[in-house]
């Protein structure tokens, strides 16, 4: 089993998360891409995964699994401890659409904003911009702060009382926000709160 990653990236660091929650890490080899000198666009790699992303899971009987939920959920159901996706269907629809929410409104709309209203990776990754949409996603990311400030304000955890992916989808995007200069707003304790929470969890000590 190899992830392909780049590592303290954001989406990496979501799936290196999960392998420590679930005691795994040392089940897997970590092959580094270099992104920055684009071996992620190269035909190796596209064949692999035709979006060229980071992370990939190469599974012994050659399966290619891209997406982080996909590769999240394969590793929750390999590996024993307890599940990070749920177990009834109630906490597996609740978890999946928390995770969703974190994911788009938060991880996926401050990696816009960097790779669009920043110079982000650099002239020669960053092919194409659009500053006034970078613009309005890191107004998105801010403004579900605030929404997911209000979530937890009422419960422990992203989706109720227990750790899940839903949870590390969220520390992973407030992180990819303060590494783009979108802060927490003070004002916004419980959020501040539950990242200082999780980041003294023994799971994320252990990859970041």
């Amino acid at each position: 089993m190899k992830i392909y990653d780049v590592a303290n990236f954001p989406n990496p660091l979501r799936v290196r998360i999960a392998l420590a929650e679930k005691n795994a890490l040392d089940k897997v080899e970590f092959i580094p891409v270099d992104i920055m000198n684009g071996e992620h666009r190269s035909d190796a790699f596209l064949e692999k995964n035709p979006q060229g992303t980071v992370p990939l899971l190469e599974l012994d009987d050659g399966t290619y699994i891209s997406e982080c939920s996909g590769i999240i959920e394969y590793i929750d159901a390999e590996f024993s401890g307890t599940s990070l996706t749920g177990t009834t269907p109630k906490q597996r629809a609740v978890i999946s659409m928390m995770q969703k929410r974190a994911e788009e409104n938060v991880l996926d709309a401050a990696a816009t904003y960097f790779h669009h209203a920043t110079d982000g990776l650099g002239p020669t990754l960053e092919t194409y911009q659009n500053a006034e949409w970078g613009q309005k996603q890191g107004e998105k990311a801010l403004h579900n702060m605030v929404y997911f400030n209000n979530v937890l304000a009422k419960s422990d955890y992203v989706a109720g009382d227990t750790f899940t992916v839903a949870d590390i989808t969220l520390f992973a995007g407030l992180i990819f926000a303060g590494f783009a200069q979108i802060s927490i707003p003070s004002e916004l304790t419980s959020l501040l709160q539950w990242q200082e929470k999780l980041s003294k969890r023994a799971s994320v000590m252990t990859v970041c």
